[in-house]
């Protein structure tokens, strides 16, 4: 998938782990263990107390690094809104039916990155003090609508739908409450939403596009949750089978197995139903297909010809000293510590450019002679820095030494060599970002590509576009064009703007390679540090 969880990483994910409560009647336990495959008794089990968020992701590790080799093709248009929503699998099912077991083997079948799996153990209310007793004694009803908060359930899963970034809730099933710290979601093609009480809200089947019911023997499903309950939560038998004769098996026969006249496909045995899931992930592979988006950039390199560029852009004045740096750090024949050393300089004033277009008001204070000052001091909560890695990151010293403790994000953006789109590789963003300033850096646009993309992260995590500051060393015209075309209300700061982009989308006359020049790493001769093209060319 990918989605962020928690840091921000760009992953397949699982949101949610099993909570709600079943069993059959009072069997013995010795009677009901050979209804199932034994289980491996030499591995401790894990114990879970809490619904999970955990990453699954394609992935290159390094020493300092966590590369994510699946990226997410863009999922807007030109006019940078969304031009596609995920498409939501809903699965329902009696307790330890094998929903989520059903759900990974979807996932694994699918072989698609992005992709969430959302559990609806997430969504459990609140115990008031009085439930927390009755829950204590195995006297709640966890299996009943009432248990679950579909108000945030609905509002989180049509947030996802959309392609923004949402909060899960962590719910600890030893204090039946929630944990202070949610998980953050992010980024789906597909979500994949599991839960006993899956098709009981109207307003939850209209966001879901495919609805399965998995059907279990009820003997089966019992075997799973008196394992489950007594060996993962610590519970006795006696309060397990107390709890499903009196709320379980009622809230089954009366909410959940009504349902499955809603569902598109019923699938038999769970997990184990190898031809039903082949069926499910054709169907979500063609549907998948229809939704594609396909980036046309010589169409994006087009449009806005000759048109004037947009009063959001700032560029330095090209004072002597500007026009000098530059003169150096475009020269082929520039040694990569002169290189540096220029691009640093022009880094800082280009940060310190970027700074004072940064809201501010009046602030008096009093100088050591005991006069009042005027001046002035930054109108907005906090600055935040964000790099489109690789080669954005090299700004990040000059943000740091002008801005004292300011909070860094990192974004990598990368082309598909197969369909030249921009794809959406990894992010790490600071919590809460959307009610900061961003400055978001890049080195070089070309086209703008990635730039976009970085910028629909940001909207996505709720920035508002007009607290982005895009800024980078050296913008062409035809990225500075398609950014503000998209993106209207999102600042533009640069040193400098090139004219023309060639064949290959890199600009002319340009400064080749900016990350290769600057990290000292070998580039073909033909290669230019765009936006599209970095890390690699």
């Amino acid at each position: 998938m990918s989605a962020v969880c928690g840091d921000g990483r760009v992953s397949a994910m699982e949101c949610g782990d099993k909570s709600s409560m079943r069993c059959t009647s009072g069997a013995g336990e010795g009677s009901l263990d050979r209804l199932l495959p034994s289980v491996n008794t030499s591995l401790s089990p894990r114990k879970r107390t809490t619904s999970q968020c955990k990453s699954e992701p394609p992935l290159l590790r390094t020493s300092k690094r966590t590369i994510y080799t699946a990226g997410r093709p863009p999922w807007y248009n030109e006019h940078g809104t969304q031009s596609k929503e995920a498409f939501v699998i809903g699965l329902c099912g009696g307790s330890a039916s094998g929903k989520t077991t059903v759900a990974r083997k979807i996932i694994e079948a699918l072989d698609v990155p992005w992709v969430v799996l959302l559990s609806m153990d997430s969504f459990y209310k609140v115990l008031t003090a009085e439930q927390q007793l009755l829950a204590a004694n195995n006297d709640y009803n966890f299996d009943h609508p009432d248990a679950f908060d579909f108000i945030l359930l609905v509002h989180t899963l049509r947030k996802l739908k959309q392609g923004k970034s949402v909060k899960i809730p962590v719910y600890d099933f030893t204090t039946h409450g929630r944990q202070k710290e949610w998980k953050t979601v992010y980024g789906a093609s597909v979500i994949i939403f599991e839960g006993i009480m899956s098709f009981a809200d109207k307003e939850l089947l209209k966001l879901l596009d495919m609805k399965i019911f998995v059907d279990t023997d009820s003997d089966i499903r019992l075997v799973r949750r008196l394992r489950r309950d007594i060996t993962e939560r610590g519970r006795d038998i006696e309060g397990v089978i107390k709890q499903y004769n009196k709320f379980v098996k009622p809230a089954f026969e009366q909410y959940i197995e009504p349902t499955m006249r809603l569902a598109d496909i019923v699938v038999p045995r769970g997990g184990g139903n190898m031809v039903a899931i082949d069926l499910i992930v054709q169907h979500v592979h063609s549907q998948l297909e229809e939704r594609k988006l396909r980036w046309d950039m010589a169409a994006l390199a087009s449009a806005h010809q000759a048109q004037p560029l947009p009063q959001t852009l700032s560029v330095l004045e090209s004072t002597p000293q500007v026009r000098g740096m530059h003169t150096i750090i475009r020269n082929k024949e520039t040694s990569r510590d002169e290189f540096i050393f220029y691009s640093k300089r022009l880094m800082r004033l280009l940060i310190e450019r970027a700074l004072s277009i940064l809201p501010s008001q009046v602030h008096i204070v009093q100088t050591p002679q005991g006069e009042d000052y005027e001046g002035r001091t930054f109108y907005g909560k906090r600055i935040t820095g964000v790099s489109i890695l690789r080669a954005g990151e090299t700004m990040e010293p000059a943000l740091r030494a002008v801005c004292k403790d300011v909070r860094i994000g990192k974004i990598l953006i990368q082309t598909n060599q197969d369909t030249g789109e921009p794809e959406l590789h990894y992010l790490r963003l600071p919590k809460d970002i959307g009610e900061d300033h961003v400055i978001l850096m890049d080195c070089t646009v070309s086209t703008g590509a990635a730039a976009m993309m970085a910028i629909r992260v940001l909207l996505d995590h709720d920035v508002q576009e007009d607290k982005i500051l895009l800024v980078s060393l050296l913008m062409a015209e035809m990225g500075i064009h398609s950014v503000a075309y998209a993106f209207p209300q999102v600042k533009i700061i640069t040193t400098a703007v090139d004219k023309k982009v060639n064949d290959l989308f890199h600009i002319i006359p340009g400064i080749g390679n900016f990350g290769d020049r600057y990290f000292g790493t070998d580039a073909p001769p033909d290669c230019s540090d765009d936006d599209m093209d970095e890390p690699s060319c």
